[in-house]
C-alpha cells in the first residue's frame, strides 16, 4: 500500500466524473500561475506610468518567465506544495508567495514587488484570470452545442412527438420544437457568459481600497491611472473602483455560470428521460454499460451533466451568501469561502458545457418509437382540440364523456363519426365525416406554430435579435 506521502493530495476527480479532463484551467497550479501574472503586470504597470525602472522590470519579467500575450507566467518556478503549506498561517497564499517573489531578485528590483498592493488586489485580481481562462471554453462549447441545436432543430423540424406535463401525455409538439428550446436556453447562457467574461475587473485597492498606499508611491493622479494601466497588462476591464466589498463581479459571474450548467442540464434532463427503456425516443451516441447488467445502455453523459446542474444552484447561492453579505473593507471568512465556491462552480461549467456538446453531437432520435409514443393514447393527445371544435357543438360534458370513453377503450374515431353533429359540421367544412374526423384526430394538425417557433430559433438572425432585446 502507499504511504500518505505517496497519495496525491488534491482532487484529481475521482468523485466527480463530469469534471475530468476539462478542468485545468482552474487547478491550484492555473491559481498560482495566475498569482504570480499579477505580482508581475503590477510592476509592468509602474512602468508604464514611468514609475518603476526598466531595468528592475526587465529583471523581474525574465526571473518570473512573463510572456507576452496575455500568457502571463506560467514558468514562474514556484514551487507549488510548499507555497500552500506555508499559506496556512496568514490564510492566504499571496503573503508568502511575495517573500518568495523577492528572494529571487535583486535588492533594486524587489521593492517594487507587491508594491501599495494588499493580498486581497492579488487574490481577486488572479480570480479573474482564472475566470477568463475558464469561461472562454465554457463560451466554446456552449457555441458548439448551439451549431448543433440548430442542425437537430432544423433537421426534425417537423417531426411530430407526444409532449407530456406532469409526466403525461398532453398535446403534440415535435421533436424540432423541443430542440430549439434547448438552444434558445443554451444561446441566452452563452450570452450571458460571454457578457460576464468581458466585464472580469482588475482588483487594485490598496489596504482597505482607497489607494492611500499607491497615493504615497506615485502621486494622486499616476495612482488614480494605476488601476487601468494594470488591468490592460493583463487585458481585463478597468475596474471603476476598488470593489474588495462590492462584489458584483463574482456574484455576476456565478449567475451566468449557474445559467450555463442550467440550460445544458435542462438538455440532459431531458434526455435521460427520453431515453428510458419504455418511452425510448432518444439515445446518447454512445451510452455507458452496468457493472451488473450488460443489457443497459445508461445515458452516462446526461447523468454526469445532471449531476453538476443538481450541485450548480446551490455553489451560486453560496457566492451571494458570502460575496454579497461581505463586511467591512474585507471580510472574515466570507472572502476566502468565495474561492472554492467559485473555483468549483467555473469546474462544473467547463465540463457540463463540454459533455453536452458531446451529448448532443451523438443524439440519436428514435422516429419509430415517437411515432408508436404519439400513437398510444388512440387520439387522446388531441383531447383539448376536441373541446375547442367540438364543444360548441357538442357541449364540453359530451365532448369530456367521449374522451373518458376513449380512455377506457372505447374507438373514437368511430364514435366521433357516427355523431349527426359532427356529421353537420363536416358537411359545412365541404368534408366528409369520415375525412374531417381523421383530421381532427391527426396530431400534425395540432402543432400550432412549433414550425415559426423553430424557425425563429434557427434563423441566422435570432441570435442578433436576442441581444438586443
Amino acid at each position: 500500500m502507499p504511504s500518505d506521502r505517496d497519495r496525491p493530495a488534491l482532487d484529481v476527480g475521482l468523485l466527480s466524473p463530469v469534471t475530468v479532463g476539462h478542468d485545468e484551467t482552474v487547478t491550484d497550479a492555473a491559481y498560482l500561475d495566475a498569482l504570480v501574472t499579477a505580482e508581475v503586470a503590477l510592476v509592468r504597470a509602474y512602468r508604464e506610468l514611468g514609475l518603476a525602472p526598466a531595468e528592475a522590470v526587465d529583471e523581474i519579467e525574465t526571473e518570473f518567465g512573463w510572456r507576452s500575450g496575455l500568457r502571463g507566467c506560467p514558468d514562474h518556478g514556484v514551487d507549488l506544495a510548499a507555497l500552500t503549506a506555508a499559506a496556512v498561517a496568514g490564510g492566504n497564499p499571496v503573503i508568502p508567495l511575495v517573500g518568495r517573489l523577492k528572494e529571487r531578485v535583486g535588492a533594486g528590483s524587489r521593492t517594487w514587488i507587491h508594491r501599495g498592493a494588499t493580498s486581497q488586489d492579488i487574490v481577486d485580481t488572479a480570480a479573474m484570470l482564472v475566470a477568463r481562462a475558464a469561461t472562454s471554453r465554457i463560451a466554446a462549447s456552449l457555441a458548439h452545442a448551439e451549431v448543433l441545436l440548430r442542425s437537430l432543430a432544423r433537421s426534425r423540424r417537423d417531426e411530430v412527438a407526444a409532449a407530456r406535463t406532469l409526466t403525461q401525455h398532453a398535446v403534440p409538439t415535435t421533436v424540432g420544437l423541443r430542440a430549439a428550446g434547448w438552444l434558445r436556453g443554451v444561446a441566452r447562457a452563452r450570452e450571458r457568459v460571454e457578457d460576464a467574461q468581458h466585464r472580469l475587473p482588475a482588483q487594485l485597492g490598496g489596504a482597505a481600497g482607497t489607494l492611500a498606499s499607491f497615493t504615497e508611491v506615485a502621486g494622486t493622479e499616476a495612482a488614480a491611472d494605476l488601476p487601468a494601466a494594470f488591468a490592460h497588462e493583463l487585458g481585463l476591464a478597468a475596474p471603476d473602483a476598488p470593489w474588495h466589498t462590492n462584489r458584483w463581479p463574482i456574484t455576476e459571474l456565478g449567475d451566468a455560470l449557474v445559467q450555463a450548467v442550467d440550460a445544458v442540464g435542462k438538455i440532459a434532463t431531458d434526455v435521460a428521460t427520453l431515453s428510458r427503456t419504455e418511452i425510448g425516443e432518444l439515445a446518447e451516441g454512445s451510452g455507458g454499460g452496468s457493472s451488473a447488467m450488460p443489457q443497459k445502455r445508461n445515458p452516462a453523459a446526461s447523468v454526469l451533466i445532471r449531476s453538476a446542474a443538481l450541485r450548480a444552484p446551490q455553489l451560486g447561492a453560496t457566492l451571494h451568501l458570502a460575496s454579497a453579505l461581505a463586511a467591512d473593507e474585507r471580510p472574515d471568512g466570507a472572502w476566502h469561502a468565495e474561492w472554492p465556491v467559485l473555483r468549483e462552480l467555473l469546474r462544473l461549467a467547463l465540463g457540463a458545457t463540454a459533455h453536452a456538446a458531446t451529448l448532443v453531437a451523438g443524439l440519436h432520435v428514435d422516429t419509430d418509437a415517437v411515432e408508436r409514443n404519439l400513437a398510444s393514447t388512440g387520439g387522446l393527445i388531441v383531447a383539448e382540440r376536441l373541446s375547442v371544435v367540438l364543444g360548441p357543438v357538442l357541449g364540453s360534458a359530451r365532448v369530456s364523456d367521449l374522451v373518458a370513453d376513449a380512455a377506457g377503450g372505447a374507438d373514437l374515431a368511430a364514435a366521433l363519426t357516427a355523431l349527426p353533429e359532427v356529421g353537420s359540421v363536416a358537411a359545412e367544412r365541404g368534408v366528409a365525416p369520415p375525412a374531417f374526423v381523421a383530421d381532427l384526430l391527426d396530431p400534425a394538425r395540432y402543432i400550432g406554430l412549433a414550425g415559426r417557433l423553430v424557425d425563429d430559433a434557427v434563423a441566422p438572425e435570432a441570435s442578433h435579435r436576442e441581444d438586443n432585446a
